[in-house]
């Protein structure tokens, strides 16, 4: 497979495959599984999530500064981060499917499940992606090769995210529990041999020159705390990072929302007699495909316009598609299908080029500050320590506001319930459906248009590749 690409990018895009095909499946049924099978109560649910936001917040920097700063190669070298954590990754992603007893509803050990579920998986996902994200930045500092590596990744991702679509059109969008366990047994397999592939074939530009600083100077004491604070600190004063962050936030607010709650709202929202079970799963698997298909097909305006405009336009045509939606109203059953699959796609691909920022704002901090190496597992661990929390604020305000209209008694669609509480809920649904979109791109909008590093795209290397 090597003859036919290029090594160093099909290396890193393995990770992404991996991953890929993980992420898309634990992100999109979880909060279903928890719900509606495990029948968690809402209480449960919502400790979790807040214990899942402090770990998932604070688990970034930590690991962040062990990767930039630690002596252990397992932890120092990005590949050997890889190699390691991809078994338990993988291994973390198989607890949510397995229930630990036969649930009760209200049972408190589902809550318990829930709580251990997401910081395992949150813990190794974070450990194992931290170290790709920073070899992202080391591989190269050259715009085209960053390109060719956003290239081969969507490739990965494309590949990876039709897990979805096979999981719902196998298991009959988790009809068949069964069938989904012994799926999500075959994906987590899959991705463990691809995560391995890039342990064990990736390097960064920097680890030559890591090697050759340990050899002169063997005994070199660790970063002190105050020496920690303050590169931390100088990360966080950098005005285009405050700026990208504050964007990102509800960028990952709105990638959680879209995965965790597209699928029930085509359940209760489109009619089965206007879009079958089958057209749904198509739908689902469109919403996580075609984001990386959009992607690949942008590489030409990426390099003529760069990442600053293309992710400007995706807020601004999420918001007219939310506005013309309210104006349609929650009777346009196939226009709401198209929106709700071209909002995944949109949010999801703009995500896809976040990357690309961030690996500017870390060349920025190396030339500034005059780094012997580049801060990037800090810089991705500290920008995680604000955005992560939106993670668990979308499902825990959506499930709230849900509730409010009684989604806990009627969460089965084929279950009989009283009318008007039934387009009460639907009401509420569409509304968050359209609502949402349009107030967040507005903030991100007002986050963003002030970023100043704009024309990255238009230099060749900001510093020579070591």
């Amino acid at each position: 497979m090597r003859h036919f690409a290029h090594p160093a990018a099909l290396a890193y895009s393995m990770t992404t495959l991996g991953a890929g095909m993980m992420n898309s499946i634990f992100s999109f049924y979880y909060v279903k599984l928890f719900l509606n099978k495990y029948q968690i109560s809402e209480t449960a649910f919502h400790q979790s999530q807040v214990v899942f936001m402090i770990w998932n917040a604070l688990n970034d920097p930590l690991f962040g500064y062990l990767q930039d700063n630690s002596r252990m190669e397992c932890c120092s070298r990005r590949r050997l981060s890889i190699l390691y954590g991809a078994p338990l990754y993988c291994l973390s992603f198989l607890l949510a499917w397995f229930p630990w007893r036969t649930y009760e509803p209200d049972d408190w050990l589902s809550g318990v499940h829930l709580m251990v579920t997401l910081c395992a998986f949150d813990g190794m996902l974070t450990f194992v992606l931290l170290a790709q994200c920073a070899l992202f930045a080391e591989i190269s500092g050259h715009h085209q090769n960053r390109l060719r590596l956003i290239k081969y990744s969507q490739v990965a991702s494309l590949v990876g995210s039709s897990s979805v679509l096979f999981c719902g059109l196998i298991s009959q969008n988790m009809d068949n529990f069964a069938a989904f366990q012994g799926f999500s047994v075959v994906v987590a397999i899959l991705a463990c041999v691809c995560m391995l592939y890039t342990g064990f074939n990736s390097e960064s530009r920097f680890d030559s020159k890591a090697s050759e600083e340990d050899s002169q100077s063997p005994q070199k004491p660790p970063l002190s705390l105050s020496s920690v604070m303050s590169m931390t600190w100088q990360i966080i004063t950098n005005r285009d990072f405050q700026l990208f962050v504050i964007m990102n936030f509800f960028q990952v607010f709105m990638v959680a929302f879209c995965n965790n709650f597209t699928m029930i709202f085509a359940e209760h929202l489109i009619p089965q007699d206007v879009l079958p079970s089958l057209a749904k799963s198509f739908m689902y698997g469109a919403g996580f495909i075609c984001p990386q298909m959009l992607v690949l097909c942008s590489q030409n305006l990426l390099q003529k316009f760069g990442y600053y405009r293309l992710i400007l336009i995706t807020f601004y045509v999420e918001a007219g598609a939310a506005v013309i939606m309210l104006l349609l109203g929650p009777g346009s059953y196939y226009f709401l299908a198209l929106f709700l699959t071209s909002n995944m796609v949109l949010v999801q691909a703009a995500f896809s080029l976040f990357n690309l920022p961030l690996a500017d704002i870390i060349d920025s901090d190396l030339q500034k500050y005059k780094r012997s190496s580049p801060l990037s597992s800090m810089v991705f661990g500290t920008n995680a320590l604000f955005t992560k929390p939106a993670q668990s604020l979308a499902p825990m305000l959506v499930v709230a506001v849900l509730n409010q209209y009684g989604y806990a008694e009627i969460k089965d669609v084929a279950k009989a319930a009283d009318p008007s509480a039934l387009q009460s809920l639907h009401s509420a649904m569409f509304y968050l459906v359209c609502v949402v979109p349009l107030c967040v791109t507005g903030l991100q909008v007002l986050a963003w248009r002030p970023f100043s590093i704009r024309e990255s795209h238009t230099v060749d290397s900001k510093y020579i590749d070591g």
